[in-house]
């Protein structure tokens, strides 16, 4: 990332980009290695950022606002309806869109369908770039490129891999020469316009996932119920991990409790690293029965409750 940077307001660059794709097609991974730190949950469990993470990225005058939005799918149920309209709605209100799609998998069909939503939305001013690109051999890579640039007009493609940051410095400095005069709208050390209750909840909502794999279904969430400085420097943080049937909190917790104390060792250790202060993190889990049409889950979890 480039040092010295301008502060004359006269010379700042400030715009969004919404970084759009297929689920787990890296849109997170490629987030945080941007911005040079963790802002976005990261998982192989698909469709995991729920609501669009503003994340802030500064290159030379430019300041770049990252709109990480959830990967945009066939909705099946209320909250994937939810999921896809935040996505959407983050594209239109970028100066810049990022198409994000995961070589591996080619030009299948979710993203296919996202590039014919572009089309129809006269979107312009749309950047590529072909993730995992080190898993794929050249000639594929190059047939992949072609077939897309013959179905869109790109402004750019790029080659990267979001996980080992190949590639990805080319694509800040591309972005930042594409943003519009004016001034910044953060200062220039923060890193996310996201409240620290909500990270404190998508780092639980994290390691759930990585500890629990397969064995838990996707309709999970997490809560920061209470969060308490204390006079030492340290936080109190409860949190509740909702989840919709009694079977489900079982394997949260684990046999004698075992699961919810690993998962909370883990998820305490990254919080103190990202809020640098020591955290004495509680955890608990609730049943809470189709609380994926309950409103204020969606409230809180930053998304619009959509009707059906």
């Amino acid at each position: 990332m480039t040092e010295n940077i301008k502060t004359d307001p006269a010379a700042q660059h400030c715009g969004y980009v919404a970084i759009v794709g297929a689920p787990n097609a890296g849109k997170s991974t490629l987030l945080n290695k941007i911005v040079g730190a963790k802002i976005s949950i990261v998982s192989k469990k698909v469709q995991t950022t729920r609501a669009r993470i503003t994340a802030i990225g500064m290159e030379g005058n430019a300041q770049i606002i990252f709109l990480d939005t959830p990967g945009i799918f066939t909705p099946k149920r209320r909250l994937d309806r939810a999921m896809v309209n935040a996505a959407w709605s983050g594209v239109e209100e970028a100066d810049v869109v990022l198409l994000l799609i995961d070589a591996e998998r080619g030009y299948d069909d979710e993203s296919r369908a996202i590039v014919e939503s572009l089309k129809d939305r006269k979107r312009r001013n749309v950047l590529l770039a072909l993730n995992k690109v080190d898993a794929v051999q050249r000639e594929k890579l190059l047939g992949l490129a072609k077939q897309l640039s013959e179905a869109y007009e790109f402004e750019r493609i790029f080659m990267i891999s979001a996980e080992k940051g190949t590639g990805v410095d080319d694509v800040r400095a591309d972005l930042a020469g594409r943003m519009p005069a004016g001034p910044w709208l953060y200062p220039e050390d923060q890193l996310a316009d996201v409240p620290m209750r909500f990270l404190a909840a998508e780092i639980t909502r994290e390691q759930v996932y990585r500890s629990l794999h397969d064995e838990l279904p996707y309709a999970i969430t997490v809560e920061t119920e209470n969060w308490k400085d204390q006079k030492d420097g340290s936080a109190r943080i409860d949190q509740v991990i909702y989840v919709e049937r009694e079977s489900q909190k079982k394997i949260v917790l684990g046999e004698k409790g075992q699961m919810i104390k690993r998962v909370g060792a883990f998820a305490r250790k990254i919080m103190e690293e990202q809020f640098d202060r020591r955290v004495h993190l509680f955890l608990f889990v609730k049943v809470r029965e189709d609380w994926g049409d309950d409103p204020e889950r969606y409230e809180a979890m930053g998304l619009d409750f959509p009707k059906l």
